[in-house]
């Protein structure tokens, strides 16, 4: 009995890897807006009701493809990080980037579901949080163990905003400063803008060297983080010293309640979370 159940068990996963397949075709071709399971269905030589045993309804089928490509990119940002985990935490920081950058030019169509234009009528559910994470906690790990080590730059916030990245510290991230956990999250931002530029032409006869553009963006983004430069320079060897040089602060100036203050969380939405996309 126990033969007949691995034999069924290996057939669904053989069934769903061949819909999941399908679906990424058609994506490529039409995008996720039309993704229809009659299609795949009938594409597979499945009758559709025999599709909805392995996919209820096109949102299912939609999260299972965004979740994996969540975890296919996050999973080669960690795979590229581990290569360098040895080296200064401005190298792994653009090994990362350059690790998401890669990912993206070689899965365009699977970039833009997570990443580009909100499918219509479709919210993604809180199960694509934990795959959509990977590397802004890959991102903020690099971050905490620079302030927890040689320290991080601060670059001073306007009163204004001090309420908003104070919140967002105690959110995402509660042992760093408000003022890194705010640069991280506009790095982020500014890492997958200048990603999406690249997958979608938009530095099409603009930027013509674009690797070496973007290592040297990328090291920027770790700049204004504020990991420290060894020696002033960044990744690609370009003088970051200045006069105006911000001060750093390590984990040890940090108020004793923060110091003991839990990891950082799993933000709560991925890009892929908003309204009618994920």
């Amino acid at each position: 009995m126990s033969t007949v159940r691995g034999a069924r068990a290996r057939a669904r996963i053989e069934v769903t890897a061949a819909i999941k397949d399908e679906a990424r075709r058609q994506l490529a071709v039409d995008g996720a807006s039309k993704l229809s399971l009659r299609a795949v269905a009938r594409e597979l030589g499945m009758v559709s009701s025999a599709l909805y045993r392995y996919f209820p309804s096109r949102d299912d089928l939609l999260t299972a493809l965004i979740i994996d490509a969540y975890d296919s990119l996050g999973a080669s940002a960690e795979e590229a990080h581990a290569k360098v985990s040895g080296d200064g935490p401005v190298r792994r920081w653009v090994a990362v980037c350059e690790a998401a950058r890669v990912w993206a030019l070689a899965h365009p169509h699977e970039y833009a579901l997570i990443y580009g234009s909100p499918v219509p009528g479709y919210t993604a559910p809180d199960t694509t949080v934990p795959a959509a994470s990977r590397v802004a906690l890959l991102l903020i790990a690099i971050v905490r163990e620079a302030h927890r080590g040689a320290g991080v730059a601060l670059t001073p916030l306007p009163a204004e905003l001090r309420p908003e990245a104070r919140r967002m510290a105690d959110d995402l991230a509660l042992d760093l400063p408000p003022e890194v956990v705010t640069a991280l999250v506009a790095a982020w931002a500014q890492l997958f803008g200048l990603i999406g530029f690249e997958v979608f032409g938009q530095f099409h006869r603009v930027v013509e060297d674009r690797e070496a553009f973007f290592r040297h963006a990328a090291a920027r983004l770790g700049h204004e983080v504020g990991l420290v430069f060894p020696g002033g320079a960044d990744a690609g060897g370009t003088s970051t010293s200045g006069g105006g040089a911000a001060p750093v602060t390590t984990a040890s100036d940090r108020d004793a309640p923060r110091r003991g203050a839990p990891q950082s969380r799993a933000p709560r939405r991925g890009a892929a979370d908003r309204d009618a996309r994920s």
